[in-house]
């Protein structure tokens, strides 16, 4: 789709993160043992035919920097096009999907392009989706905006952080909506647009204002012609720790993994060069997503292990997320549990949550530990 570029917000809408969030935007937190959430994003985009993508980074970027290099996993190593990344301008902690001052600032980044449409996309979401057939609708429909939307059956749930859209029989969306009324769909952050309509709508606005591209459209709706279209799979949207906990568990599915890791659309990552896991002569692991380079010498149970991590003989992890590099000490017991990067577990430590509150140890309780939970 050389008509099209891509761009992607790595500073999402979210609420309490509990320190996962700590020196990294929410973009750029692991997930499902091996990625990032902003992969998904991402890879949907290169998937769809974009060779052109900017990623709107918060000042805490180096993660995600250091996560996506030049690109080359995503075959965005190019001499045309290619990746960009652009600074954010917005405040930190702001709750707008798409800031009208980001888009603004780099108003460069869709000049120095000849692409008429523009797909634009949070990079909290688990989901895989072909966009090509969005920016189909969109194009066939002249549409000035489309907006993507869960078409899920029965009532919408009232979602944190959440948009949820009305639209008519002629796809067209009548309303936008932080808590859904009767025949609402819970708008899944990502858009097409059409680049001229989008620089007239941001010069209409005066100087960069710190407002919600969202906000802006809903204003428009009866001018505009701003449609709907259904996407009717999986969709994890990740805005708070239990929703980050839950959207992991599911990963335990076989269903849920075949549609978003096994189809012919793969979402690429960053690629480690790790040896294989090593399971000791007691381990016992069961229902479980295992990355390489670990070592795993007790029990492990509906959880997901991150690379290059070590669990102890007598150690119990269940339904727990342990990220890169921790370490379980011998006969420690930990339940509904998340361990962020290089956090260290005593011998015989038990940590125990629960699945709406998981126990949270972030990667900042380092420091205060010497390496060590207490």
């Amino acid at each position: 789709m050389g008509h099209v570029i891509g761009l992607i917000d790595s500073g999402c809408p979210a609420v309490e993160m509990m320190g996962l969030t700590t020196g990294r935007p929410l973009g750029a937190l692991p997930f499902g043992g091996r990625y990032r959430l902003l992969d998904f994003s991402l890879s949907n985009m290169v998937n769809s035919g974009l060779r052109t993508v900017g990623i709107i980074t918060p000042f805490h970027y180096r993660s995600v920097l250091d996560h996506l290099r030049a690109g080359k996993e995503w075959l965005l190593d190019r001499k045309t096009g290619g990746l960009f990344i652009l600074p954010g301008y917005g405040r930190e902690g702001k709750s707008l999907r798409f800031s009208l001052r980001d888009l603004v600032f780099n108003a460069d980044f869709f000049h120095k392009d000849r692409a008429e449409h523009v797909i634009m996309s949070c990079s909290n979401l688990v989901i895989n989706i072909h966009l090509a057939e969005a920016v189909e609708f969109h194009v066939g429909a002249g549409a000035d905006a489309t907006l993507i939307y869960l078409d899920a059956a029965g009532a919408v749930q009232e979602e944190p952080q959440g948009l949820f859209v009305e639209s008519g029989k002629d796809d067209r969306i009548r309303a936008i909506e932080a808590k859904p009324g009767p025949g609402y769909k819970l708008f899944l952050d990502m858009l097409v647009i059409r680049k001229k309509f989008l620089w007239e709508l941001l010069q209409s606005r005066g100087p960069a204002p710190e407002v919600d591209l969202l906000a802006v459209l809903r204003e428009l709706l009866a001018e505009a012609r701003v449609l709907g279209f259904p996407f009717s799979g999986y969709v994890g949207r990740v805005y708070s720790v239990q929703s980050y906990f839950r959207c992991s568990m599911d990963l335990l599915q076989p269903h849920i993994r075949q549609e978003l890791f096994m189809g012919p659309r793969r979402i690429h990552t960053k690629i480690a060069d790790n040896p294989p896991t090593r399971y000791g002569a007691r381990a016992l692991v069961t229902n479980s997503l295992v990355a390489s380079g670990c070592k795993i010498e007790g029990r492990v149970e509906n959880s997901i292990i991150f690379r290059n991590v070590y669990v102890s003989p007598g150690a119990e992890i269940k339904n727990s997320i342990l990220l890169q590099k921790s370490w379980v000490g011998k006969n420690a017991c930990l339940e509904n549990t998340i361990l962020d990067k290089f956090v260290r577990v005593k011998d015989r430590e038990q940590l125990q949550g629960n699945e709406e509150s998981p126990v949270v140890i972030a990667k900042a309780a380092l420091g205060k530990t010497g390496g060590e939970i207490a």
